[in-house]
């Protein structure tokens, strides 16, 4: 075992905090722009998505406090496209996903070998977000961004 890079950690650590408490307000805006014939069911998936987001920000806070870090009062910048669309609502929550799991590899990058809890944190998140991710690429099948 290696010695835990604590202020990589943290700082990662908050880097998630920040794009998953963006997650909850994306979501949450997301769930309120929907409209049509399918609002519903894709309105209650985006209600999931911000809730999971709050608890994977304070999942992510408590490990941080645990580490004597101190968790950002920020949020990841989130820009309005003003495309509301149900095509491109999935496929911004699809980048949004993309970019947590990134987040989460980079993590495990550099947790590995240093801590047997932070890797399995950060294994159990990878394969949330990838998941996340299947699950939009296979709502998105049936648009087309034209077609709407």
């Amino acid at each position: 075992m290696r010695e835990l890079d604590l202020k990589a950690t943290i700082a990662l650590l908050n880097s998630i905090m920040e794009s998953e408490l963006s997650g909850v307000v994306r979501y949450t805006h997301y769930s309120l722009m929907v409209t049509g014939p399918n609002r519903i069911p894709i309105v209650q998936f985006l209600k999931a998505q911000a809730t999971e987001s709050l608890l994977h920000a304070q999942q992510a806070g408590e490990i941080l406090t645990g580490l004597d870090g101190h968790p950002s009062l920020k949020i990841s910048p989130i820009e309005e496209t003003y495309k509301h669309s149900i095509y491109d609502i999935l496929l911004e929550s699809l980048n949004h996903e993309s970019s947590a799991l990134s987040l989460y590899k980079n993590l495990l990058e550099v947790v590995e070998n240093a801590s047997i809890y932070l890797e399995e944190f950060a294994r159990t998140m990878i394969g949330q977000e990838e998941l996340h991710g299947m699950e939009l690429k296979k709502m998105l099948r049936d648009f087309s961004p034209t077609g709407l």
